[in-house]
């Protein structure tokens, strides 16, 4: 019968060559086969305190889900609710979290109220999703357009969009104002298709008093490209204090306003092609 204390010895050993060859970088597989090693538990005990080698810590798809199952599961959340926010297994969720502290319990309506919190606040980001999606194959359908659909398009967008005549003021003035910035690009593509020279335009902004004026005249001088010093007067628009305005922020940069020089004639044109569209469309109504 082997004395204990060679037992132990031999353990010693045997966990050396362990260490060694964990350190040496092998894996737990190879270090059981060169020790010839068979009992887990036993292999546990000699590589115990030991830690992987690096090569052994390869990140995986759901190591992003793992670390942000970790912080809700600080903040206070259950499984449940980490569930609804993540999308993955429970049984997933408690082999990541299962060596942190149990949160403390929520009083019933708090933990509701969270619950209903975390569920709509998925379903605003399916929501967002679907609309994202739906927009891309909206624009796909759109395809290349021909000069004749961008001529008809820059046309009803003037009749919505620009300044127009009435009986009684007559003026006759191709004025266009707008703060879309995709609006403006459309309009003037469209000018460019009937022959209107650049030469021919003038650009000012219509801002409000509280916004970056410098801020958005650099923004529409980029757009249009021309030097800001091109741009006349800017139209300033005292604040009403009785309104609560919501264009505001860093992404407010007012209206662009385009003026075609000497557009008499292009605005009588204008009105007729306007005429003609109305005319074909009311004709597909009979």
């Amino acid at each position: 019968m082997a004395h204990p204390q060679s037992k132990y010895a031999d353990f010693e050993a045997l966990r050396e060559r362990a260490v060694a060859l964990r350190r040496a970088g092998l894996s737990r597989r190879r270090i059981r086969d060169e020790l010839r090693v068979d009992n887990n538990d036993l292999l546990n005990r000699l590589l115990e305190g030991e830690p992987p080698p690096e090569w052994t810590k390869r990140p995986n798809a759901k190591d992003d889900l793992r670390e942000r199952a970790r912080e809700l599961r600080l903040q206070g959340l259950t499984y449940d609710q980490i569930q609804v926010e993540l999308g993955c297994s429970k049984s997933s969720i408690s082999l990541w979290v299962r060596d942190l502290p149990n949160p403390e319990r929520r009083h019933p309506t708090e933990q509701a109220k969270l619950a209903a919190r975390k569920r709509w606040e998925h379903e605003l980001a399916v929501r967002d999703e679907q609309r994202r999606r739906t927009k891309a194959a909206a624009a796909a359908e759109v395809g290349e357009m021909s000069d004749r659909e961008l001529f008809l398009a820059g046309v009803a967008l003037y009749w919505a969009e620009g300044a127009k005549d009435k009986p009684y003021d007559r003026r006759e003035n191709v004025l266009f104002v707008n703060s879309d910035p995709g609006v403006v690009e459309l309009y003037l593509a469209w000018l460019r298709l009937i022959g209107v020279n650049s030469e021919r335009l003038s650009y000012r902004v219509m801002i409000h008093i509280t916004a970056d004026v410098e801020r958005a005249k650099q923004y529409w001088a980029d757009l249009v490209g021309v030097e800001i010093s091109a741009f006349q007067k800017t139209t300033i628009k005292k604040h009403n204090p009785k309104t609560v305005r919501k264009n505001v922020g860093e992404d407010y940069r007012g209206c662009l306003v385009i003026r075609v020089s000497q557009g008499a004639e292009l605005y009588r044109q204008i009105e007729g092609w306007w005429s003609g569209m109305v005319a074909q469309a009311t004709a597909r109504l009979r």
